[in-house]
């Protein structure tokens, strides 16, 4: 069932811009559509259309503890620059936290893929889900050119794990024009941008990339390109999915 609504919704999506997806969102769900932020500069081009266009459709972030300074310091000016908006954030369950820092040590997900997996689905996964299960869809600033496993993004798409209606706005956007509309519209960012940080999550996890360098090497540079999500946007049209 939900296949032919994705169909019908890309349809619609196909033809309108990023502006225009985000009021069809709002449009079509209103309520019960909410918009995942992890304060990187394509969310923060979407928190300023949503500002502008459906401020009705609320933002979320989730706090996983082990944030760059700068990343609240950023949060913290959302907050105040867009009061008018529902914005919320989430953070992991303490019990959890510490029990797999107990069995497991501070820094785990160093120590293995399994770890880092694991390490993900405590402190993003877990709280994502609890800040979907009252919606119907949600929105992310995930564009085809940020990795190898989302190239084959649609701007609606079907969350089979979330079992949620996905939008991306920005799914067809280069780096260039993110970065544009930023320029134009005057919208703040992260510092850490400016210093070679282009994907930004978790501090220990996250390193500034060398020109070149694919703009998602700074994230578990460990690892190998195919195993480079979190758990919260893994694409099932990826043959790198397990």
């Amino acid at each position: 069932m939900h296949t032919e609504r994705i169909k019908q919704l890309n349809d619609k999506a196909n033809s309108l811009d990023a502006i225009g997806i985000i009021k069809l969102a709002f449009e079509e769900f209103v309520s019960k559509v909410t918009f995942a932020t992890s304060l990187g500069e394509e969310d923060q081009v979407i928190t300023d259309m949503i500002a502008k266009t459906a401020p009705g459709i609320s933002i979320f972030t989730l706090d996983t503890g082990r944030l760059f300074a700068e990343t609240y310091d950023l949060m913290a000016k959302n907050q105040k620059k867009y009061s008018h908006l529902d914005f919320k954030i989430y953070y992991p369950d303490t019990k959890a936290v510490e029990e797999m820092v107990r069995t497991r040590g501070i820094n785990l997900f160093y120590e293995s893929v399994e770890n880092r997996k694991r390490c993900c689905h405590v402190r993003k996964v877990e709280p994502l889900q609890r800040a979907l299960a009252p919606m119907v869809a949600w929105m992310v600033g995930l564009r085809r050119d940020q990795a190898i496993t989302r190239a084959t993004l649609e701007p609606v798409e079907w969350d089979e794990a979330n079992k949620k209606i996905k939008f991306n706005p920005l799914y067809n956007w280069s780096l260039e024009q993110v970065r544009d509309y930023i320029k134009l519209n005057n919208v703040d960012i992260s510092p850490l941008h400016a210093k070679g940080f282009v994907s930004i999550g978790c501090a220990p996890c996250t390193r500034a990339i060398k020109p070149g360098e694919d703009i998602r090497a700074g994230r578990w540079w460990w690892e190998e390109p195919e195993q480079k999500e979190c758990g919260l946007h893994n694409n099932p049209k990826w043959k790198g999915n397990k």
